[in-house]
């Protein structure tokens, strides 16, 4: 499952075309709005495309003619009929199609999922709610049992990065998926796809445009009514064209670009696509059309470079375009400097030279426009950044935002997603019971100690202080009890629940952000484990070099640590301390925070 990133956007996934969902669709072309003031948060952009008012918070996913306003982020307000159609999802395990399918749950929409893999979705949060099919949309067998009874049927999926003849894949699959729903009676199809320029012709668009394009007129061509949504960048956390946006400007302080980051874009949030697709489920059945969707916001690459810096805190970047660099050699390029798989590089990059504006808003006819929204191209990014943005809402890993927030990276992302979290982890069995545990585990630092090699806390201490950081000297509030905010050496209390987990927040100057955690739990044996993390989120290239350049240290600190507070413990149960230790676990550029020991 893949999906285009400024022009489509990727998402890892499954090797067929069955199991590739379509994420941010590709670039294409979009002239702005025709009418109406620019949203609130317009401002933040460079350049603001005409339209009506924009959308709330995240919207009310409304019905054709409905004009509901619904709290932020409740997708569910609908007036009319009181069964709301059922719907097939396509595509449910990549990057839509996962933040879709919760969304109409919560319009009260059933849900059946068609998924090549349906154990990709066994330890997603909604799996138990849904239907879920086995089958491929190559296969018209299989499109055919899972489309029986079905209203609504998302077409989430192509065949992005499958190899030279990706082309037919698409074209097989929609037109077995158009077939096979004319044949089931299906009301209508929603398909995601990517703006393409109407004064460039099919025959010159770069073959993944001209894919997605082809794909959007095979459904609206069949005799099922059929809704194309048509964007271009996709700001969420997880979408390919989000995550080379982010690994570009973070890796990179000064950049020498392709001519393309002078290409002007219309963004949207994840939010308002969402929006958007589950609006689509109720348009009359008259309506077989495609729309443009966008945020407020006309900005370049090169504007989104800098507001990305801008807001995660980075240094300015200083962006430098040279025109020698062809899309195929800026797709090597942007393989070079990001995790982002050149399978899915190229064909985004190869698409970056078409300009992707809106030419029409006509959406808001059938899913209204409410107060704030679409967001602004700096609001939608703030919340694709919220995890790592705001230090008492990073580490708070279950709290930062509703468990499978859109925004959120979801466990079927790619593994290069979601912005880079290091973690050093580290698991004991302890010989002692819980409460001795935790009591060595309340009294650390100040006179205490951090139970590992001194010295080398001491000297981070010296260098701390020699850089106007706040040092070792602050000890601790209590010798024995911790509450939240007390300060601990140069650690800050996040988080504390008496018996079980320990969060502390670094306070020492570092290039980025850190956090040391410390729980205790049952194994269901009966035996007391004792649960270690570092994490490191780094800012710009300096914290990642400062993570490598440590990380050799990190047994004999870290894993000197567990030992020592497991056998300190055990000294005072009265027993000796045992266990292995699980060792260091680091992230990397996945990015995906580890959850929160349960």
């Amino acid at each position: 499952m893949t999906t285009g990133g400024p022009t489509g956007d990727g998402s890892a996934g499954g090797s067929s075309a069955g199991d590739r969902s379509a994420g941010d669709p590709p670039a294409g072309e979009r002239s702005g709005r025709p009418s109406g003031g620019s949203p609130a948060g317009a401002s933040d952009g460079p350049a603001t495309a005409p339209g009506p008012a924009a959308d709330a918070e995240t919207g009310a996913a409304a019905g054709a003619g409905v004009e509901k306003v619904a709290a932020p982020d409740d997708l569910s307000a609908y007036d009319g009929d009181p069964s709301p159609p059922r719907c097939l999802v396509t595509g449910a395990t990549g990057y839509i199609g996962g933040r879709l399918v919760p969304e109409l749950l919560a319009a009260g929409h059933p849900v059946r999922c068609l998924a090549r893999s349906p154990e990709k979705l066994r330890d997603l949060p909604w799996s138990g709610e849904v239907e879920q099919v086995k089958g491929d949309v190559l296969d018209a067998d299989s499109v055919r049992a899972a489309m029986r009874d079905i209203d609504v049927a998302y077409y989430l999926v192509h065949a992005l990065g499958t190899g030279s003849r990706f082309e037919e894949t698409d074209r097989r699959a929609a037109r077995v998926f158009a077939e096979q729903a004319q044949a089931a009676g299906v009301r209508r199809i929603v398909y995601l796809g990517g703006l393409t320029p109407s004064d460039v012709p099919r025959e010159r668009l770069s073959p993944h445009l001209r894919s997605r394009a082809e794909v959007g007129q095979i459904l609206l061509d069949s005799a099922v009514p059929t809704t194309v949504l048509r964007a271009a960048v996709i700001i969420g956390s997880g979408s390919a064209s989000f995550e080379m946006l982010r690994y570009l400007t973070e890796r990179l302080p000064v950049m020498v670009t392709p001519s393309w980051v002078r290409t002007r874009i219309q963004p949207i949030g994840v939010r308002d696509v969402l929006r958007y697709l589950v609006g689509s489920a109720r348009m009359p059945q008259d309506v077989n059309r495609a729309f443009d969707i966008g945020g407020p916001d006309v900005i370049t690459y090169r504007d989104m470079m800098v507001g990305y810096a801008d807001i995660a805190g980075l240094r300015k970047r200083l962006i430098v375009p040279v025109p020698v660099l062809t899309p195929r050699l800026s797709s090597h390029w942007v393989g070079l400097i990001t995790p982002v798989p050149h399978s899915i590089a190229r064909p985004l990059t190869e698409s970056l030279r078409y300009e992707v504006v809106c030419a029409e808003h006509d959406i808001a006819r059938y899913v209204p426009d409410l107060p704030g929204r679409p967001l602004a191209f700096r609001a939608a990014l703030r919340l694709a950044l919220q995890r790592v943005g705001d230090a008492q809402v990073t580490t708070r890993w279950s709290s930062a935002s509703p468990p499978g927030a859109p925004s959120d990276p979801l466990p079927t992302d790619p593994d290069w997603a979601g912005g880079s979290l290091y973690a050093d982890r580290r698991e004991l069995v302890v010989d002692a019971s819980p409460a001795a545990l935790w009591r060595v585990i309340e009294g650390i630092g100040g006179e205490n100690g951090w139970y590992s090699f001194p010295l080398a806390w001491a000297v981070r201490g010296w260098l701390d202080r020699f850089v106007g950081g706040v040092g070792l000297r602050r000890g601790r509030r209590d010798a024995q009890r911790l509450r939240v905010g007390d300060s601990l050496d140069f650690w800050r209390v996040e988080e504390i629940d008496p018996g079980r987990l320990l969060r502390l927040r670094a306070e020492m100057r570092l290039p980025g952000l850190a956090w040391l955690e410390m729980s205790v739990d049952d194994d269901g044996q009966g035996r007391t484990r004792y649960r270690q993390r570092a994490l490191f989120h780094p800012r710009g290239l300096l914290g990642h070099a400062y993570w490598w350049s440590v990380s050799p240290f990190h047994a004999i600190v870290f894993g000197g640590m567990a030992r020592n507070i497991a056998r300190a413990a055990g000294v005072t149960a009265g027993v000796t301390a045992s266990g292995e230790s699980v060792g260091e676990v680091p992230t990397g550029t996945a990015g995906r925070p580890p959850s929160a020991p349960r």
